[in-house]
């Protein structure tokens, strides 16, 4: 039966939160979500809805604050990190600047990490505003996320046919983690362009919790379909590693955002990854062609040879490239 596009399926974790003989069940939903349009809701995930409400309460304070302020903690400060703050315009997708601001953190690096003295991008300590709590809810938040990111490989593997722990032990068991929290203010008129443009992931997985606001669009089937807010729960989707990995049975998926609600828009994106040295291999189950004609940066990701992290450091040196010249990357 072919899966239905037209809509972003919504798939219960708690069989794979808790346990249980229906995780199989679990599985099955996230492997038909991830063969059709690479989109899925999830709900029943055990996540504190009052660390949600928490989070996104301090980012609205930090973004409500004057550009001056914000700047405080600006990304160029961070930087071959890549931490800290960026204005609106300041991220390129597809090489048009975003209609956005947003903070980046990652996994916080003291300086005596090795990656660190070795001077190695994306790695450093994370840029924290000022504000009370901010700190602790941003550390608190990427914990239970990579909780939940690896739950929610468990079960794709067992969707693929694949022993429970096949991520973990083989892409992350260190995983690469980025958190971002994006302000997509109101445009002034429809003409102004997209809060952030057609693109897809760049790893395994992404989870985002966004707001009320809406104006998430998801590519399925060659259309644009909507991916409204879900009370309670978060938008998953695949990214390029895991499109290289399955051979193209599981697709990353392109999607763009236009805050039409009139209202700023809140989003917080997490990205679970595999570990900075991860050798990135095709799982053993056939291959798809690439497609990369049809991708939007015309890329097949299916021959991409290398880490992760060389990966990784390509895609963001693009999205700023001013970073992207002082950290060395090209």
């Amino acid at each position: 039966m072919r899966p239905d596009l037209s809509a972003v399926p919504i798939v219960d974790l708690a069989p794979l939160v808790h346990g249980g003989p229906d995780k199989r069940s679990a599985a099955h939903a996230i492997d038909q979500a991830c063969r059709g349009s690479g989109f899925f809701y999830v709900v029943g995930h055990g996540v504190d809805e009052a660390l949600a409400a928490r989070l996104d309460a301090l980012c609205r304070a930090f973004f409500a604050q004057d550009l001056d302020r914000k700047l405080e903690i600006r990304m160029e400060k961070a930087g071959r990190a890549w931490r800290g703050y960026f204005p609106v315009g300041g991220e390129l997708t597809s090489g048009k600047p975003d209609l956005k601001e947003g903070i980046y953190f990652g996994a916080e690096h003291g300086d005596d990490h090795p990656r660190v003295r070795a001077g190695l991008p994306l790695h450093g300590n994370n840029l924290f505003p000022d504000l009370p709590g901010f700190r602790e809810a941003v550390l608190a938040w990427m914990a239970e996320m990579t909780r939940l990111g690896h739950v929610i490989l468990e079960g794709m593997a067992l969707g693929l046919g694949l022993p429970a722990s096949y991520f973990a032990e083989h892409y992350t068991a260190d995983p690469t983690i980025l958190f971002r929290a994006f302000h997509y203010p109101p445009p002034h008129d429809a003409s102004e362009g997209w809060g952030v443009g057609e693109h897809t992931d760049y790893g395994l997985l992404t989870i985002l919790r966004q707001d009320d606001a809406g104006g998430l669009q998801v590519k399925s089937g060659g259309l644009w379909i909507e991916a409204p807010p879900v009370p309670g729960s978060f938008v998953c989707n695949i990214g390029d590693m895991l499109d290289r990995m399955t051979g193209g049975q599981y697709r990353s998926t392109p999607h763009r955002v236009h805050n039409r609600s009139g209202r700023n828009r809140i989003s917080l994106p997490f990205f679970f990854d595999p570990g900075w040295d991860a050798k990135i291999q095709a799982i053993d189950m056939g291959r798809a062609d690439g497609r990369a004609g049809e991708r939007w940066d015309h890329q097949d990701v299916h021959e991409f040879r290398g880490t992760y992290g060389q990966w990784l450091l390509g895609k963001v040196a693009k999205v700023f490239p001013e970073l992207g010249r002082t950290a060395g990357v090209t």
